[in-house]
């Protein structure tokens, strides 16, 4: 899951690539890299740890040179070290490669290589790649012929860039199978090449997708599309619609906090021109092409996902079944397709992530369509390969999210499961006009209630101050909010690096209550719904055991107040909008315990925005 950009142009390419390294270091920041072609010769400059490392590098030993590629890396294969850095070159120097994902047959493709007298320098299955280049480049191909040799070589999910001295002015970049994103960016004597859009925006907003199984070559002049045999494709550009500024801090001292509280427009933006008022019904964008003979024919719905979007995906089988009433499984992407999975006539398949690129997830979704389903994409990234991969999709139109935590699209994912719920009803006649009307109506209030929560941020920050310094915590919900519990868990985790296992208030005597003392912090997510009465006796099992009681509850309930130790409010809501407003304050609280530790909290160690990599 690393961090990809190329620039063959006029100008200076060094300052062009470390601003887009820059933009892309949260798909990785183990160490980082880049290689200029100059005079007939590459300049390599490599660092151990941040892109900063990199930047000192490069201002001790400027690098020249008009056209070059970079990389910022999540180790996969060898420790984060300037020596397993990208980019790699061959035996000369003359050639590099930079890659995300992973090379699975590298050792039986690196003992010939050995044997004919190749060096390694690095741990890396990377490194293959490039001696291979040098041998068929020895042959006097071009860099595009000798990519065309070697790639198909390869086994794995991958994503590669090549330069080399002995072709210059060009880079060949490749993809195989469904490993991270390679974006073609369109400029005036001038084109770029990116593993995300972020890295384009400030130069372009044209670009063009390569697929898997094809080569993309591009020069200052021109940029052509190959297959894996060696055919000129015809590739349409398309116009990306996202702002610049909306990559930057805004004023805040971590993307993550940003994108906290952009939430409410995030919600606003995925609810905009999704209802006729006409009709009452819901709508979604013309990527989405299941009639309603097809919805009334959907005997099962399958959810594919991980990390956060598949606490979003859980919460997606609370709102289906309840109003559609179609049986829903969750399943863990990275286990679906190794488990021989039954699908059944007529199911679909619904991939829920933010980026579209996440490798378990696509691998998930080719399982299901190898066995007959239809697949659906819930996703935030236009033009990934997960909208490309579905008959169907959702946009959440959250935009951009940097931080590596997902905030602003797991709501935006929740928020697309009610609307698609509703959508499915009413196309399956399993609600009423007036229930509809109703559920909808309670959506659009939902951005002024998440407002109403973020201006509490105060209190829900002395309160992670107070309690920083917990080794453990459990969090607790029932029904449509165990999912809340999971996600609050998983964000208080990933940030604070505090051990925190959500679970389902039910199993408390089934082995939680072990862990409860008198130094545990439990947090109860209690609205006011169908599960409270139950909630409360759950809290008082906590308090039987001398633990410490933070409730997540509504502003207008005065019971809570005896039995918590801590409350959180939050506005009264509909029940099934609950998922998504419960969670803003858990995510900050998470947030800040993480800030007040003195965490990382935009890039936590050992993970990465896009999970490209199994």
């Amino acid at each position: 899951m690393c961090g990809i950009v190329g620039y063959a142009g006029t100008r200076e390419a060094l300052p062009l690539l470390m601003g887009g390294l820059r933009r892309l270091e949260y798909r990785g920041y183990d160490s980082a890299g880049v290689a200029l072609q100059n005079a007939g010769v590459l300049e390599v400059r490599r660092a151990e740890g941040k892109l900063d490392n990199l930047a000192t590098v490069v201002q001790k030993e400027p690098a020249a040179g008009r056209t070059g590629i970079g990389h910022t890396r999540w180790a996969t294969h060898g420790r984060p070290t300037e020596a397993n850095a990208h980019p790699h070159v061959d035996c000369g120097g003359g050639t590099a490669v930079i890659h995300n994902g992973i090379i699975e047959n590298f050792e039986e493709l690196k003992g010939p290589l050995l044997a004919a007298g190749h060096t390694f320098r690095s741990d890396t299955d990377t490194e293959v790649v490039v001696h291979l280049l040098e041998d068929e480049l020895k042959k006097g191909r071009s860099l595009e012929e000798a990519a065309l040799a070697v790639v198909p070589r390869l086994e794995g999910a991958a994503a590669l860039a090549f330069v080399s001295a002995r072709d210059p002015g060009k880079i060949v970049a490749a993809r195989i199978a469904n490993a991270g994103g390679v974006i073609v960016g369109y400029g005036d004597g001038e084109n770029f090449l990116a593993s995300d859009v972020p890295a384009l925006l400030e130069h372009t907003r044209t670009v063009s997708y390569v697929e898997p199984g094809e080569l993309v070559v591009v020069t200052p002049g021109e940029v052509r599309f190959l297959s894996k045999t060696g055919e000129r494709i015809a590739k349409e550009r398309e116009t990306i619609t996202w702002d610049a500024i909306a990559a930057a801090k805004a004023g805040f001292k971590h993307f993550m906090l940003k994108e906290i509280h952009e939430q409410p427009r995030a919600i606003s933006d995925t609810l905009l021109g999704r209802v006729d008022r006409a009709s009452g019904r819901v709508v979604f964008d013309r990527d989405l092409k299941l009639d309603e003979a097809g919805a009334r024919a959907l005997g099962r719905i399958t959810f594919v996902a991980c990390g956060t979007a598949s606490h979003a995906a859980l919460v997606g089988k609370y709102l289906i079944e309840r109003l559609a009433r179609i049986p829903c499984d969750v399943e863990i992407a990275s286990e679906y397709r190794y488990r021989n999975p039954v699908v059944t006539p007529g199911q679909l398949v619904i991939a829920v992530t933010q980026s579209g690129e996440t490798v378990d997830t696509l691998a998930a979704m080719e399982e299901g369509r190898k066995q007959g389903a239809r697949l659906l994409s819930l996703v935030n990234v236009v033009g990934s390969q997960a909208s490309r991969m579905a008959d169907d999709v959702i946009y959440l139109h959250a935009g951009p999210e940097i931080a590596v935590a997902s905030t602003k699209a797991y709501t935006a994912m929740v928020v697309d499961l009610y609307l698609l719920a509703i959508h499915l009803a009413q196309r399956r006649g399993t609600v009423t006009p007036a229930e509809s009307s109703r559920l909808l109506a309670e959506v659009f209030h939902l951005p002024t209630l998440m407002d109403a929560v973020l201006r509490e941020e105060a209190k829900v920050r002395a309160l992670a101050y107070h309690y920083h310094r917990a080794s453990d915590f459990i969090f607790l919900g029932r029904g449509v909010n165990y999912p809340t519990a999971l996600e609050g868990a998983l964000k208080l985790k990933e940030l604070s690096y505090s051990h925190a296992e959500g679970t389902a208030a039910g199993e408390m005597k089934h082995g939680i209550n072990a862990l409860i003392d008198q130094s545990m912090p439990v947090v109860a997510i209690v609205p006011r719904d169908s599960n409270y009465k139950k909630m409360l006796s759950n809290i008082q099992e906590v308090r039987a055991r001398a633990g410490i009681v933070i409730a997540l509850a509504d502003d207008d309930d005065q019971e809570i107040a005896d039995r918590a130790d801590e409350v959180i409010r939050i506005p009264h809501t509909n029940e099934l909008l609950t998922p998504a407003l419960a969670v803003v304050p858990l995510q900050l609280l998470a947030y800040h315990a993480a800030d007040r530790r003195g965490n990382d909290v935009d890039q936590p160690r050992n993970l990465a925005k896009s999970v490209t990599v199994e």
